[in-house]
């Protein structure tokens, strides 16, 4: 049975000016700058420039002697609301103002692919290999690889374009894919992008000869660096396996990145904090790099104003009302947003910086505590999610260097002695320790874990591992060299 009754419910909703300031905490300093410029061309009544204080002209204090003046006959929810069908309603709007934007820029020069198709039409093909050819070229990879199987290919042809070839045929185009240049692509897996790359030596020495040997026959032993089983099974001495090895590392593993690479654009790290440590105080600052002062415009508050001495408006004059009125409201919601942002970084990085004062104060790494979002939120009496925002893609820059802002916080571990400390400080220990080792016999982790109870932490070795790879050190064997 259907029913209607009437229900009051206490709901928390997020204001649009919320949802603006919760994006403004996240973009670092640089993407800022793009942020306001972006709104300053879309927003006219969003100004650069200091607030101009001048009492006698103040908007607000305008507005409410309008309120009060019986002499003017203006109210705005005279232009606010018509008895006319209004405009909304006959434009369609699939997407919010809040909704990301997904569009793809299209970026200029030539790709991968683009380039190999440029050198196939230097080779002599006729109609139908250069349509193979150009199948390949379609289904290599961002590294350059072909990983689909001949035969799968083949089967692709016959579907979609109407091309019957055998396997064999695919090869010996295939080949002609290989030659071209960067040296490697086309290559099914690594052990063949490496020996098309070997192949190209004009004049190969006994060092190639025996890299390529090492790639033909004892692939899986290099992989694994079994250089002993090498140097046994071939019959040569360390020295010889050492020149051949360094002539491998020379070689591209991936060849399609070559282009991406040189025309890979560098970003710069700009800090969003300036640290300044003078005795024993620690003085906060937000880097206002390239930001302006935002202020209303002036222009759109007198127009306005000029407005309401209408006595009989129209209604495109209405229209020009609700639009200036919106536009103003728009530019005071961004500034407010603005201003809020800073406010809101600098009382959390002055918490992040209290929190550590004595690293800061000394830069040494084994004096950082350890440090999660909660203790930040309990010093600066905020949740725990806006902390988080604002440590977000955010660099700080002191006295001993720029450090993104996360790699302050990290968990503890107890000593042997009963001490907290932070992570950040055995993994400081592995790195040197890794780094010191001699890499004829790498410390493997059970090593590790002894040499790190010598000093007072007692971890299990998986948990040295985990650690180990979070740096991004592999296992022993593969840090072996000769």
């Amino acid at each position: 049975m259907l029913k209607q009754t009437l229900q009051q419910r206490l709901q928390q909703k997020l204001s649009p000016q919320q949802i603006q300031l919760m994006k403004l905490l996240e973009v670092p300093t640089i993407e800022l700058e793009q942020r306001i410029k972006e709104e300053l061309e879309a927003n006219p009544a969003l100004d650069e420039g200091k607030e101009e204080a001048d009492p006698d002209d103040d908007f607000e204090d305008s507005q409410e002697e309008e309120k009060k003046d019986d002499d003017l006959d203006f109210d705005i929810s005279d232009y606010m609301s018509d008895d006319d069908t209004p405009d909304y309603k006959y434009s369609v709007q699939n997407s919010g103002p809040d909704d990301e934007s997904t569009s793809i820029p299209l970026g200029s020069g030539k790709t991968f692919q683009e380039m190999l198709l440029t050198q196939l039409g230097w080779r002599d093909l006729n109609e139908r290999e250069s349509m193979l050819a150009e199948h390949i070229i379609g289904n290599l990879d961002d590294d350059g690889y072909l990983r689909r199987e001949l035969g799968a290919v083949v089967n692709d042809l016959a579907f979609t374009q109407n091309i019957v070839c055998t396997a064999d045929e695919l090869g010996k185009v295939l080949k002609v894919v290989q030659d071209l240049d960067p040296p490697g692509v086309g290559a099914r897996d690594l052990q063949e992008c490496l020996l098309i790359q070997l192949e190209r030596f004009d004049d190969p020495s006994d060092v190639i000869v025996t890299a390529h040997e090492i790639i033909v026959k004892y692939f899986d032993e290099f992989s694994k660096k079994h250089y002993d089983k090498i140097t046994k099974k071939m019959d040569i001495e360390e020295e010889e396996l050492r020149e051949a090895i360094g002539e491998i590392v020379k070689l591209n593993p991936k060849p399609g990145n070559s282009l991406k690479e040189t025309t890979k654009s560098l970003q710069p790290v700009i800090p969003d904090f300036i640290l300044v440590v003078e005795g024993d105080e620690i003085r906060v600052s937000l880097n206002q790099r390239n930001a302006p002062e935002l202020k209303v415009s002036r222009e759109y508050r007198n127009m306005l104003q000029g407005y309401a001495l209408e006595k009989n408006p129209e209604k495109s004059q209405k229209e020009a009302v609700l639009f200036v009125k919106t536009k103003i409201d728009s530019a005071k919601w961004f500034i407010d947003a603005i201003k809020q942002r800073q406010h809101t970084l600098l009382i959390n990085m002055q918490a992040i910086a209290n929190y550590q004062k004595e690293y800061f104060l000394t830069g040494d790494e084994s004096k950082l505590r350890p440090m999660i979002l909660k203790d930040v939120a309990e010093l600066s009496n905020m949740d725990v999610s806006t902390i988080s925002r604002v440590s977000n893609s955010k660099y700080v820059q002191t006295p001993y260097g720029t450090f993104k802002l996360k790699s302050f916080f990290s968990e503890s571990i107890t000593t042997d002695d009963g001490e907290e400390v932070s992570t950040r400080i055995v993994k400081k220990f592995l790195e040197e320790a890794i780094e010191q080792e001699d890499k004829r016999k790498p410390l493997t982790d059970q090593k590790l874990v002894e040499m790190l109870k010598a000093e007072g932490y007692t971890l299990a070795r998986r948990t040295v591992a985990k650690y180990r790879e979070q740096l991004s050190i592999p296992v022993a064997r593969l840090r072996r060299e000769l």
